[in-house]
């Protein structure tokens, strides 16, 4: 027998305009009403349609090609089974978010997506996620946890690893004044990126490498005031934690009048495929887009259809990619062109 509205309402003890408001989600329905008719699904077998419903996809970085092409994808994967997705541009931790989903929470939202959001913001406000349990609106996570620590799946590249990789590309070329262009503290990649590098220049006998660290903001203007420091410093090399400061790294690096990569080579960090096609093409550890992308549109599929997804961070590897802007450190002292 086909489990509808009618079957749901009898067996919650509600009306079927209750039992609707429910299935979408909407405001106005008491927690101990919303866990009657939740029951009573899961007990009759019922599945949501999702037809026509929308999944927010929520990020800062629709600049980066990195972060519009996992969006695309998860859109790609999700369109087929009837699910819309909005792209909601918010600054991570703010108020934006909140306003994005108080805005569409009521027009039908099956789920929500924070790509590199609030979830990599240390101290981030927890009152987005507080309404969307209370309405029962799945969500989850790419490249962070939730500052609130429940559980909800979360699918992040290892940036531990990426740091690793990075580091034993430069030392086996024979860099061993190695620096970071980093992104700012308290955002959890960021953090967890510097955390790989110190990690991985230990290993291989560096004993000052976080004098070697330099914190800025994820853009081409970070990544150059990071390399002009770094040079300062007397380092060869440099592991960017993302493309867009690694290409800052290389203009700043030219500004002061040296060559990429015979004075200073420079990695990235994204892999997004403009990296191919700047001067020099760019040496980077790529992000597995793709896969990142895949697991999110099954989790969410899964999710606003009721079944059980594991929760807690699910870590994806990261790949060098080896081009053009890293090589062997100059044999003699640098000087500028």
């Amino acid at each position: 027998m086909k489990v509808g509205i009618t079957e749901i309402a009898a067996r919650a003890g509600v009306s079927e305009a209750t039992v609707s408001r429910v299935l979408n989600r909407r405001q106005g329905v008491a927690r101990k009403t919303r866990d009657a008719v939740e029951a009573a699904m899961t007990e009759l077998g019922y599945e949501r349609a999702v037809e026509g419903q929308l999944v927010a996809v929520i990020t800062e970085h629709v600049s980066n090609p990195f972060f519009a092409d996992v969006a695309e994808r998860i859109e790609a994967t999700l369109a087929p089974h009837g699910l819309k997705t909005v792209l909601c541009p918010a600054f991570p931790g703010g108020v934006q978010e909140r306003e994005f989903i108080s805005s569409i929470v009521d027009k039908g939202i099956a789920a929500v997506v924070f790509l590199s959001s609030s979830n990599t913001v240390e101290g981030a406000d927890t009152e987005t996620y507080e309404m969307l349990r209370a309405r029962r609106i799945p969500y989850l996570g790419v490249n962070g946890e939730f500052a609130d620590k429940v559980p909800v799946p979360v699918y992040s590249t290892d940036d531990i690893l990426a740091a690793e990789l990075a580091v034993d590309h430069l030392h086996r070329l024979g860099h061993r004044a190695i620096g970071m262009a980093s992104g700012p503290l308290g955002n959890r990649p960021a953090d967890r990126r510097v955390q790989g590098f110190l990690a991985a220049m230990e290993q291989r006998g560096s004993k000052d490498a976080e004098r070697l660290v330099i914190r800025q903001s994820y853009s081409v203007e970070g990544g150059q005031a990071a390399a002009q420091e770094l040079l300062q410093l007397g380092a060869t090399g440099i592991v960017a934690a993302s493309d867009y400061m690694a290409l800052g790294a290389i203009r700043g690096i030219r500004r002061q009048g040296y060559a990429v990569p015979d004075d200073v080579s420079v990695v990235g960090y994204d892999g997004s495929m403009i990296t191919e096609f700047v001067d020099p093409p760019l040496t980077t550890v790529r992000q597995p887009g793709d896969r990142l992308a895949l697991e999110v549109g099954r989790s969410v599929l899964s999710l606003v259809s009721g079944r059980d997804v594991p929760t807690g961070e699910l870590l994806f590897d990261p790949e060098l990619v080896i081009r053009s802007t890293t090589g062997p450190p100059p044999t003699i002292p640098r000087t500028r062109r």
